[in-house]
């Protein structure tokens, strides 16, 4: 029986549970979040770590079977790739998570990625199988529940840790807390460190049926209209979102700012520096209500973002900070938290 390694990106699908079939498919046929099956070439000095579906790591050895899915990423402090630059049958793991693509510009300060030689494509009755096949669906329902919103000014700049941070708190104030990470590049580590913080419940794009959020809008629009639905049917309290990246990038950030817009009372801007608050600031109308991440690291930083903006920054790392973040948080959600 033929053993195989299946990244996290298959975590919302049966393929470790019912039976299927890998077959070649002509490359003017692939999709984005097609499942694929790559067999690993040489572990030698490369990244060869892979996220399972529970969100695990492991390392995976040469000739190794493993099943991903085509995906692009556009990662400014990384990893840049697509599905589509593919030649030759051999392409690159974009992320541990299964991202598959072909490797087309990395940070000098990156280790080299893992290639793999394209097996084929997961079918069922010849047809091809993918991510939208599991995609979490419900019947339509609209989302109520206030949402705390949680933006950067690039990858990481602080988000996830300020979004554990925020959901704890949330928590403590007998509030029932879905949190989501909505835009970003396939890694379970980050959605799942909420459900560590005490999240009633966590979603993804993944869930969604995506790999990551470059795509066009329409498919965005639509995989996030079902993903809102889903979130919705958990009736919550709040809702944490967190936009992966930087709504500048190509993850369709902007977007889910604009579907959100009717729900955010309260937006957390996390950034690598004073400076960057600024161009992320001055490029949406809609302005943060506090700044977080290294921009807020010292006395300094904080005092430069205040000079050269206007808005307050804590630094989330320090407990001393939390009296007043919780104060900012309970006027925002109003009369939803407990007293």
């Amino acid at each position: 029986m033929t053993h195989y390694v299946y990244t996290s990106v298959t975590r919302i699908s049966d393929l470790a549970a019912q039976e299927f079939k890998v077959q070649p498919v002509d490359s003017a046929q692939w999709q984005t979040g097609d499942y694929v099956v790559g067999r690993v070439l040489s572990t030698a000095g490369v990244m060869h770590n892979i996220e399972l579906p529970s969100g695990r790591m492991i390392e995976v050895f040469e000739d190794d079977l493993v099943i991903g899915a085509f995906g692009e990423r556009m990662a400014t402090l990384e990893a840049v790739g697509n599905w589509q630059a593919i030649t030759n049958d051999t392409f690159n793991a974009l992320t541990s998570a299964g991202l598959f693509g072909q490797l087309t510009s990395k940070s000098s300060f990156m280790p080299a990625l893992m290639s793999l030689h394209y097996v084929g494509h997961v079918t069922r009755s010849s047809k091809r199988v993918g991510m939208s096949d599991f995609a979490k669906n419900k019947t339509e329902q609209t989302l109520s529940a206030p949402v705390i919103l949680i933006v950067g000014t690039s990858m990481s700049s602080g988000k996830t840790t300020s979004g554990r941070v925020i959901v704890r708190m949330l928590k403590k104030q007998g509030l029932k807390v879905v949190a989501a990470k909505l835009t970003g590049a396939a890694r379970y580590r980050d959605v799942l460190s909420y459900k560590d913080a005490g999240a009633d419940a966590i979603y993804d794009f993944v869930d969604a049926g995506l790999p990551s959020t470059v795509c066009d809008v329409p498919m965005f629009r639509s995989a996030m209209s079902k993903m809102l639905s889903v979130i919705a049917s958990n009736r919550p309290d709040v809702v944490v979102v967190e936009a992966g990246a930087s709504p500048l990038e190509p993850y369709n950030g902007d977007t889910i700012m604009k579907l959100l817009d009717d729900q955010v009372c309260f937006m957390l801007l996390c950034a690598s520096d004073p400076y960057a608050v600024m161009g992320v600031a001055s490029a949406f109308a809609r302005q943060p209500d506090l700044i977080a991440g290294g921009a807020a690291n010292t006395e300094a930083g904080i005092e430069l973002v205040k000079k050269l903006t206007g808005f307050s920054a804590l630094n989330l790392m320090e407990q001393a900070s939390y009296h007043d973040l919780r104060q900012r948080l309970m006027k925002a959600l109003g009369g939803v938290a407990n007293p």
